[in-house]
């Protein structure tokens, strides 16, 4: 936690300003991040991969499943969605809230990505988060959609999913 010196709220660990007053923190804690080296990759090679199937039983075109945990989270049948956090008294609801998921440990903006089918292809754009969005271990330029394929492996900072996508 980092107590604002202002007005003695108590933020939560990498919060730059306060949420109660504003007052930048900064410089209270530094806040450090990891270096992550060829060696230290997020995901396997592709050749090393395994492929969850996607599960049949499920009424919709594609499902996220949580690498971490090994959840996996049906979407519904809407064409679109926002992949997020919710944060403490801020108004951004994502349409998919990570939060339950470790998303702020794991740096998960509260509006991060963007799903969306058109037709039969599936698209992810990342919406200029702080911590990127990777696909198979690239990085995508924010606001630039990317194709996705069954199987594909996405990053929303370092919380891992694999996108499992319906045969048409």
């Amino acid at each position: 936690m980092i107590i604002c010196p202002n007005c003695q709220y108590k933020n939560l660990d990498g919060t730059v300003f306060c949420v109660e007053c504003g007052i930048q923190l900064s410089g209270i804690q530094p806040i450090v991040t990891q270096n992550i080296s060829a060696d230290n990759r997020p995901f396997p090679p592709m050749e090393k991969r395994k492929t969850a199937p996607f599960p049949e039983d499920l009424d919709t075109w594609a499902s996220l499943h949580l690498l971490d945990s090994g959840q996996i989270l049906p979407l519904g049948d809407r064409t679109e969605f926002t992949l997020g956090r919710v944060s403490e008294a801020q108004p951004i609801m994502p349409d998919i809230d990570l939060t339950p998921y470790q998303a702020y440990a794991n740096g998960v903006s509260r509006l991060h990505a963007v799903l969306k089918r058109e037709g039969k292809r599936v698209f992810v754009m990342d919406l200029g988060s702080s911590n990127g969005t990777y696909l198979n271990g690239k990085r995508l330029t924010p606001n630039v959609d990317q194709t996705l394929n069954h199987g594909d492996m996405l990053a929303l900072g370092k919380l891992k999913i694999q996108i499992l996508l319906k045969k048409s």
